[in-house]
Formats: structure tokens, C-alpha cells, sequence
């Protein structure tokens, strides 16, 4: 195909696709669709090689949160029989870092739901970031506790923070259907806040919340303007009790060329595979990493993933390998940066001059998740998402959503139950 040589070239030299060519990648057809990911996969291999860089999330609150973002399980108001909980104390989160840390976790995400923290949460969480720093001197750390106040961001770099982490979630022209307690541009704001300060930015959006292809593009063009190290991509898990419950849109087939949109918009930063991958691409998962360079092991917020040694088996027999603590994640023309984004300028993936994580459980961050968790209520605990490696037919079908293929996590962090690691 004539676009995907185009896109190909574009992306092995950095430059922006048009918006025509990208909404162009979402509208092939499944006949097409291995052209589209051995497209994207040279995009991929040349910035990233076959390595997978492996990230851990430690949930340190849990539900209650103040906001009403409609995807997610935490909102103000959602029913959904979640893990709830406040501040984990410094050492059971150092103790679940280091789980995610032995099987093989480069960077961990350290999460907090709510509209944004106070100073005192900010102290809180820097004790554990040092706490965390201690005990693992080569880990990368990244904060998402919601929108930063002045100063804050600041406080989290002297603390040995690493990256911050603060999803858009989707284009400006539809975020006021998701959410109305906070804005669009309070998101970019929290975002460039963390780059001024220094801190690598990650931010990145959720799929499959009834958007159309044109606020995907939308929003993964804002990404690249806005120009964070990594960007997290989640597929919506529509949890019963939130208002998104009944928005089953995605086939892996869907989510497959959405991935390569955005390799070929954003090719040379870490793209990462987020919330509600198994879920929704399920036993295609393993082609989702010739487009992107990095995944969450393990459990999410509050929705069980696929097993840790699943995942690091599945890096394996993809012919892929993980991401050692001596390799640098970035291109060196972005890691060059002292914030770690480099100076790229516009041929980049955006254009500021500082840094950039990315998670959600089908989108963690804002607030402290998106909407990567799972609709299920499960009284024990339940078997992994990712085990349930459904016909490639449908998350819908005649007897409604597939509400097997989730489950809310009940192990880890704020549990009495070894981590998922």
C-alpha cells in the first residue's frame, strides 16, 4: 500500500503524518491489517528495537475519589465493587514496588485517586518515592496523583521522582461529555507543569469510550504537541456501576490499528500497551508488541491483569526481550535531554524542551484511574483477565457484554494477598 510506505518513511524520519494519512490507518480493512502492523513494526524496530520495557503499578488510594470521569470504577458515585482504601503506609507500598521490581519491572507507578493531592499528600508521597529509591537505586519512579498545584511538581523531582504521569483521555471536542468536574485544559496544564519542573511526562489516552475516529486522531495529534516521553495507551473496561458500563466498542482487530496510529504519529517515544488489553485483544496480544515498546505487568488499579509470568513468557515467545535497568528507553535524540526528552524540535514527536509515564487501567491517571478496570464484582479472587482468550468474534454478543473477561482486583497492594507480579 502506497500509505504505509508513506507512513513507514515518515516515521523512520520523525515527521508528523498527516491527519488524513492517520485517519486513513483506522479505516483499513482486516485483510490489511498484518500490512498495517509490519508497518508500524519497522516504525517500532528503529526507534525501540525488540525490547519491552516493563512497568508496575502500586495503587497507593483506592476509590472515593471527588471527580466524575464517566470510565472510571473510582469515580464519584460509580457502584462498582472495588477495593477501597486510603494511604498505604510507606513500607507496604515499598513492599509492593519491590514485587513488581523482581519480576522485572523497570519503572514503577505509583497512583492516587482523588482530584489532585495537598501538600501533606504530596509529603506523604515523596517519603515513599525515597523509600522506594532506597531500596531500589536503579527503578524508575513515576507519580499520577491528578492535577498538580503550583509547586508541586518541584517538590516531587527533589523527592527522586522520575516521570509524572497525567492522561488527556480524549479530544478536547468530546472530554466535557466524559468528564465535568474538571477541564481539558487542566489535564495540559498538570502535564506541562511536570515538564517544567522537569520530569519526564507521560500522558495518553483511552479507546473504545464510543469516540469516533476523528477524536482519536484528535487527540493523539495533541499528544505529539504536547510532546511527552511516553505515551499509554488504554482500552476501555466498561465497569458495571459507571456510566460507560454498556460501551463494548473494540475487537482486537480495532485495537490493533489504533496502536499503529499512534506509532506512526508519535514514533520514537515509548508507547505504552495500558489498561484493558486483555480484555479486548486477548490472545492477539502478542502482535501488539511489534508496535509497542512497553507494558504494564501484572494487576491494575482495581482490575486483575494477566499473570506476570504470562506476560514475561508472552515477550518471549513473540521473539522479544525485556528491557534491562542499564538500557536506556529513549532514542538517543530524546534521552540526550537532561529531563529525558530531548531536543527535538518539531520533527520530534511535539515541541517543548523538557520532560515525560503514562497508565490508567483502561487509562490510569487524571485522577488516579481511567479505565482500565473491570466491571465485574468478584467475591474472591478471580482468574486473571487475560485467561479468558475469547473468540476474536465479539465483547458483545447475544447474551450482552462479555462481563466474564474481567474481574476486580482483590490481591496486592491495600490486601491481605501476595501481589500479581
Amino acid at each position: 500500500m502506497d500509505l504505509l510506505t508513506t507512513l513507514v518513511d515518515k516515521g523512520l524520519r520523525r515527521e508528523l503524518p498527516t491527519r488524513d494519512e492517520a485517519l486513513a490507518v483506522l479505516a483499513t480493512s482486516d485483510d490489511e491489517l498484518l500490512d498495517v502492523v509490519a508497518a508500524a513494526g519497522r516504525v517500532r524496530r528503529q526507534w525501540f528495537g525488540r525490547r519491552v520495557k516493563l512497568n508496575y503499578l502500586v495503587n497507593l488510594k483506592s476509590g472515593l475519589c471527588p471527580e466524575d470521569c464517566s470510565y472510571c470504577s473510582q469515580r464519584l458515585g460509580s457502584t462498582a465493587d472495588i477495593l477501597k482504601y486510603s494511604w498505604l503506609k510507606a513500607d507496604d507500598a515499598v513492599a509492593a514496588a519491590n514485587a513488581g521490581v523482581a519480576g522485572g519491572a523497570k519503572r514503577v507507578c505509583l497512583v492516587a485517586s482523588g482530584r489532585g493531592p495537598t501538600d501533606r499528600d504530596v509529603d506523604r508521597v515523596s517519603r515513599t518515592i525515597e523509600a522506594i529509591k532506597a531500596d531500589n537505586e536503579d527503578v524508575e519512579v513515576c507519580a499520577c496523583l491528578g492535577l498538580l498545584s503550583a509547586g508541586q511538581a518541584e517538590k516531587l523531582k527533589a523527592a527522586g521522582a522520575d516521570a509524572y504521569n497525567h492522561n488527556l483521555n480524549t479530544s478536547e471536542g468530546t472530554y466535557g461529555v466524559i468528564t465535568t468536574t474538571h477541564t481539558y485544559a487542566d489535564r495540559v496544564d498538570t502535564v506541562q507543569q511536570a515538564q517544567a519542573a522537569g520530569l519526564s511526562a507521560c500522558s495518553g489516552l483511552i479507546a473504545g469510550m464510543g469516540e469516533s475516529d476523528a477524536d482519536l486522531v484528535d487527540v493523539v495529534f495533541a499528544l505529539r504537541a504536547l510532546d511527552p516521553d511516553s505515551v499509554p495507551v488504554n482500552f476501555l473496561i466498561p465497569f458495571e456501576g459507571t456510566p460507560l458500563a454498556k460501551e463494548w466498542n473494540l475487537t482486537p482487530q480495532r485495537c490493533l490499528r489504533i496502536l499503529a496510529m499512534v506509532r506512526f504519529v508519535c514514533p520514537d517515544v515509548e508507547v505504552r500497551l495500558a489498561g484493558g488489553r486483555e480484555v479486548h485483544l486477548r490472545s492477539m496480544q502478542p502482535l501488539a508488541l511489534h508496535l509497542v515498546n512497553s507494558i504494564f505487568l501484572g494487576d491494575y488499579l482495581t482490575s486483575e491483569g494477566q499473570a506476570g509470568k504470562a506476560d514475561l513468557d508472552m515477550i518471549t515467545d513473540a521473539g522479544f526481550e525485556v528491557e534491562g535497568a542499564d538500557t536506556t528507553t529513549l532514542p538517543a535524540h530524546r534521552a540526550a535531554a537532561d529531563a529525558g526528552c530531548g531536543s527535538h524540535g518539531a520533527s520530534g514527536c511535539g515541541g517543548h524542551e523538557g520532560g515525560a509515564c503514562g497508565t490508567h487501567e483502561g487509562g490510569i491517571c487524571g485522577h488516579a484511574e481511567s479505565a482500565a478496570e473491570p466491571v465485574a464484582a468478584v467475591a474472591a479472587v478471580a482468574e486473571p483477565v487475560a485467561a479468558a482468550a475469547a473468540p476474536v468474534a465479539a465483547a458483545t454478543g447475544p447474551a450482552g457484554p462479555r462481563t466474564d473477561l474481567v474481574a476486580v482486583r482483590r490481591r496486592g497492594a491495600g490486601t491481605d494477598l501476595p501481589p500479581n507480579a
